[in-house]
Order: structure tokens, then C-alpha cells, then sequence
């Protein structure tokens, strides 16, 4: 997969630009706030129709613009194929080869991409929101049918928190909570299934990386921790056992969600637990098993992609590398090194191991302005 130009009006502080792009390696370089996160962002956003800094679209139309277009061209095993992405106020238009989409999950999928922010280190050792949503990111790229499922749960739990915010809990009535959490456990399932598949192949690539880069020293293992009961025999487990099982705890915690006003269980309670030797590394691992469990994840990310479409996905490296050490950095490089096209963002190329790069192409950006 490579993407050969990238055009933007009006997105952010991109007034107008039309870029061509090198199949290997890209580096964004210059000074911050000048535009090289945008310009990763607007990769991002026309692959996942959304951005991995903000969940407000305004935010990514410029200054006293109406409007913002992301639009490429790229080239996939089976052909040439020409994305475009409008943003304004009256929502998004997304078309694929000069055809409108209907919905956006249709589009999602087609230009895949594996982000690496430094934001992206507290995978492991952030707050559980910060996994789910790593969860459903690359989850959504693959199986884009996932995002339906989430928008769909997203839905029922918001209307269904509004009513245990606004009902007294001795004037709820049984039929309707009995409405909301059939609902709820029908698509909250559907995602519980999903997540722990990609968790299991996830760990089988995550595993063979970590254990390169740590020469065989440590055993990572990576866990999907659903919000009740455990992961174990999920895979086979029955479907209507699951949904049983979620009815009986949304029934169990009837009064405490009341009382809170809050759903208490369901995927948007989910986690990801992270051992090292069988020793979980959120809790008891160093700053540098943490970060090394972190890379294991994204490049286990790549080979999982490549493995599920057939070829691999772009990689965007948004200021990460100036995070890890020489010894992690040349791990990721070796990595990336003449499969995945990367792009590349940072304030100077001395925290880049320019030895291990091989015919990198450099571009300068300034205030909006992309120059070779």
C-alpha cells in the first residue's frame, strides 16, 4: 500500500497544498506548531474519517474556512485508487474513485495506516479509556463493520444513561430497562467478540517482536480484559451464553447504576492487561519494559494488518522517535525499513538514526508550506 500525493484545502493551517510522496521513507522536518502533526493528522483522518487529537471536526477546518478536503491518490495490490474526504459543519462527504459513499464505514478501510504518537506510550501504562481506544481504532480499519457495532452500542449506552440519570429508581419502569439492556448486550457482544479475536492475533505477533528486541529475555503477553466475568474460553464460548451473562450483570447492578446514574458494565469498562514474565508491567514494570511492550504492540500492529488485508499498512511516526532509545529506534527502523512506507515527523534529525535510513526523503515544513 503507498500513498503517491496527498492534497489539503482548508484543513487546519493548510491553506492549499498538493504534495508527491516517496514509497519509502518521508521525513517531515522543522520547528513545532508549524504544521508537520497536521499534515500526519490529515493521513490519519482519511483513513479512520476521524482524528486521533480531537473528537470535534471543526477543529480540523481552518481558520475562516467553510470547509476542509483531504484528498489522494494512492496504490493498493489491486489497482489505483482516489480517496477524497470533505469536512464542514453540515457533516462529512466521503468518495471513493469519484463516487460518494453512503456511509462512512464503507470508506473507512481503504487507505489503512499504524499511528505512533509519544502519546501512544501510555498505552500500557495509561488509563483504560487510552487502550479502548487503541482497541477500536485498529479494530475499525480491518473489520470496518466493528465501528457500525460501536456507533450502535455508543447510542444505546448514552440514551440509556440518560435515563438512569433522569428516572427515580422506585418509578423506573421494568419493561423499559429491560428494552435498553437487551439492546445494549445485543451490540455490546458483538464488540466483546471482535476485541477478544484481535487481542489473540495481536499477542502472537506482539509476543515474537518483544522477544527479538529483548533477545529472548522476556515474555510479553497481552490479555483482553472484558468488563465482568474473564477472556478465558471466550473464543468458543456461545454467543447466547455471553449475552446471558451481560443481561444477569446489567440486572445484578440495577440499583448502583441508579444511584450513579451510570452504566457499570459493558466494552466501554473494558481493559487490556500487559504481563512481562507473568508480571504485569502496568503496575510493576519499568519505564523502559513499558515502552518496549508499547513498541511491541504498533509493530505487532503492522504484521497483524499485513496479515488480515494482504499487504501492509502506512506508518506514521509523529514525533515518537525522539522518545525511544537508540537501541529501541533501530528495532523500529529494521522494522519498517524498505516494506511499509513511513512517514516520519520531527524537530531535527538528530534524534533520528539517520544510519539505519536508507534513501530517506526530507521536506521542510513551515507555517503550512511543505518544501523538498
Amino acid at each position: 500500500m503507498q500513498l503517491n500525493t496527498l492534497e489539503l484545502q482548508g484543513y487546519r493551517n493548510y491553506d492549499a497544498l498538493t504534495l508527491a510522496t516517496e514509497g519509502g521513507v518521508n521525513i517531515f522536518i522543522g520547528p513545532n506548531a508549524q504544521g508537520k502533526t497536521n499534515f500526519i493528522e490529515a493521513i490519519h483522518v482519511l483513513s479512520l474519517t476521524k482524528s486521533h487529537r480531537t473528537s470535534k471536526d471543526k477543529e480540523l477546518i481552518g481558520w475562516n474556512q467553510s470547509s476542509a478536503l483531504i484528498r489522494a491518490q494512492m496504490q493498493r495490490k489491486y489497482g489505483q485508487v482516489n480517496l477524497e474526504l470533505q469536512l464542514s459543519a453540515q457533516g462529512k462527504k466521503a468518495k471513493i474513485n469519484g463516487l460518494e459513499q453512503r456511509k462512512l464505514s464503507s470508506f473507512v478501510g481503504t487507505l489503512n495506516v499504524v499511528l505512533f504518537a509519544p502519546e501512544d506510550l501510555d498505552i500500557v501504562k495509561g488509563a483504560p479509556g487510552v487502550r479502548r481506544r487503541f482497541m477500536d481504532m485498529e479494530i475499525g480499519q480491518v473489520h470496518p463493520g466493528y465501528l457500525y457495532d460501536m456507533q450502535q452500542y455508543q447510542r444505546i449506552l448514552q440514551q440509556r444513561n440518560n435515563y438512569l440519570k433522569s428516572t427515580d429508581m422506585n418509578k423506573a419502569s421494568p419493561e423499559m430497562m429491560d428494552v435498553w439492556n437487551e439492546q445494549l448486550a445485543t451490540s455490546g457482544v458483538k464488540m466483546m467478540k471482535k476485541r477478544k479475536n484481535f487481542i489473540v492475533h495481536l499477542q502472537k505477533w506482539a509476543e515474537k517482536i518483544h522477544s527479538g528486541i529483548t533477545g529472548g529475555n522476556e515474555h510479553l503477553t497481552v490479555e483482553y480484559k472484558p468488563s465482568f466475568g474473564n477472556s478465558v474460553g471466550m473464543d468458543n464460548q456461545e454467543h447466547s451464553s455471553l449475552f446471558e451473562q451481560f443481561m444477569l450483570k446489567l440486572t445484578q447492578g440495577r440499583d448502583q447504576e441508579f444511584r450513579r446514574g451510570i452504566t457499570l458494565v459493558g466494552p466501554h469498562r473494558d481493559d487490556l492487561i500487559f504481563a512481562i514474565n507473568g508480571k504485569d508491567v502496568q503496575s510493576f514494570g519499568s519505564q523502559g519494559q513499558q515502552r518496549t511492550a508499547a513498541l511491541s504492540l504498533k509493530l505487532a500492529e503492522l504484521e497483524l494488518m499485513h496479515e488480515e488485508i494482504g499487504e501492509y499498512p502506512l506508518l506514521l511516526l509523529d514525533d515518537v522517535l525522539s522518545e525511544l532509545d537508540q537501541t529501541r529506534q533501530t528495532q523500529l527502523i529494521e522494522t519498517f525499513q524498505s516494506r511499509v512506507q513511513t512517514f516520519i515527523t520531527t524537530t531535527s534529525l538528530e534524534s533520528v538514526n539517520m544510519g539505519r535510513l536508507k534513501n530517506a526523503s526530507i521536506f521542510h515544513v513551515r507555517n503550512g508550506q511543505v518544501l523538498r
